[in-house]
């Protein structure tokens, strides 16, 4: 079972994150300040802690530094008032995993802990050793590659397609090398606009354009002495490509609006759908940032090319959303037919899949028929009825892309969020089956 230690002076806000961790099949040990919670981590340690940053009888830096002293991989999160952030960059250079701004959802919490344990907040079973599940020759020699390069400080590229758990590679990295009690810190490139991601990344001053009312420390900053992953990096605007690039090549930050560089101490994990160099070619990314990036360069395969990971990975998702003392078993039948399917959308289509299947099967035992009319979509759209005999699994996979758009009124953005896949891999299906363009 996994074990937290929740450390709050304010009752309220203990007794609420206590409920929603035994709700998710957590154990909790509770404490009202900072000696309570040495004398509980001291009796029992456990894997993570999350603290408050001020209490009455001291601060969160000496709950971390007392857990550190006894159990050096414990992860750290603080929670903090918006007038204690500085303290909360500080408590990140010495080796939180996050920090999270008061009011803080438990949503956002649950997010923070995946990150930081590579996990999610989900039932009582531990996640497979680095979250990579499978069997295959290529999925054993790229972990086994991981290893290796884990033990640099070398720069990382990942390259692969959408779903195949590029993120969760590099947590296993992060984890695995000498950084593991530092941050590991994460900016999806495309998920903001070209002027924000400048000062998510690299910072700015008080006063550097309008409405900074107060410096903020940039992502590079926050990640130094850990990793730094920057996800989807072939989304990022041209202009910043420079930028990115000296800070790679020089290990200094440029906030926006300061006259002095900043040192950081960064490993770069980035991660790339796209295909890098015909994007050179296309004049959308340049040449120098890739071979600056391009150091140590690793590749997952998708999952059409590694088919016998399938089975592992089922069973993984199986024990993962079907609660205790509910249970779920899928027949040989119905998995030499997803062993057959493609997965367009690689393992999150696979993973959301079971997990339609767990959410609606009347019986312990799952077979064809959630392929014969039953409702393996998405409860809030039209039933989608996939033929069991008589149909390959590519017809099944046109008919549920038809039914899915139907049902979603042409939305393609809603169907690729419904079918587990990126909104790429929809319009791709389209053209590949030939649909009604976009009306």
């Amino acid at each position: 079972m996994n074990r937290v230690l929740v450390v709050d002076d304010e009752p309220a806000m203990r007794a609420a994150l206590e409920a929603n961790f035994t709700r998710h099949g957590w154990e909790v040990t509770t404490a009202s300040g900072t000696r309570e919670a040495m004398e509980r981590f001291r009796s029992s340690p456990c894997p993570l802690v999350i603290t408050d940053m001020r209490m009455p009888d001291g601060d969160g830096l000496g709950v971390m530094q007392h857990v550190r002293t006894l159990s050096p991989h414990t992860a750290v999160i603080f929670l903090t008032a918006f007038g204690n952030v500085p303290e909360a960059v500080l408590a990140m250079q010495q080796g939180a995993c996050d920090y999270l701004v008061k009011p803080v959802s438990f949503e956002q919490l649950r997010q923070a802990v995946a990150r930081v344990l590579g996990n999610t907040i989900q039932g009582s079973r531990e996640s497979p050793p680095g979250g990579m599940v499978g069997r295959s020759a290529s999925l054993r020699g790229l972990i086994e590659r991981a290893c290796q390069v884990a033990k640099s400080d070398a720069d990382v590229l990942i390259m692969a397609e959408s779903g195949t758990g590029k993120e969760l590679l590099a947590q296993f990295i992060h984890r695995t090398s000498a950084r593991r009690n530092r941050p590991l810190v994460a900016v999806n490139c495309a998920a903001f606009p070209e002027a924000l991601l400048e000062s998510e990344l690299f910072g700015h001053v008080r006063g550097a354009f309008t409405g900074a009312v107060a410096s903020r420390p940039g992502k590079f900053e926050l990640a130094s002495g850990g990793t730094l992953l920057l996800d989807e990096i072939s989304e990022m605007p041209l202009s910043l490509q420079p930028k990115l690039l000296r800070v790679l090549q020089e290990r200094e930050v440029d906030r926006l609006g300061d006259t002095r560089p900043l040192r950081v101490d960064v490993r770069v994990i980035a991660t790339t759908n796209r295909n890098l160099p015909s994007l050179i070619e296309e004049g959308k990314f340049r040449a120098d940032l890739f071979y600056r990036l391009d150091v140590v360069p690793l590749t997952l395969s998708p999952l059409r090319e590694r088919r016998e990971d399938i089975p592992e990975l089922v069973e993984h998702f199986v024990r993962k959303y079907a609660q205790p003392p509910r249970a779920v078993r899928l027949t040989e039948e119905l998995l030499r037919r997803l062993m057959e399917y493609d997965w367009p959308g690689n393992v999150r289509e696979l993973e959301n899949f079971v997990r339609r299947v767990v959410v609606f099967a009347r019986n312990p035992v799952a077979g064809l028929e959630v392929l014969e009319g039953k409702e393996v979509a998405d409860n809030k759209t039209t039933t989608a009825r996939l033929p069991a005999q008589g149909v390959t699994l590519r017809d099944m996979e046109r008919q549920l892309l038809e039914r899915t758009l139907e049902a979603t009124g042409g939305n393609r953005t809603r169907a690729a969020e419904i079918l587990g896949v990126s909104l790429r891999t929809v319009r791709n299906k389209i053209r590949e089956f030939g649909l009604p363009p976009k009306r």
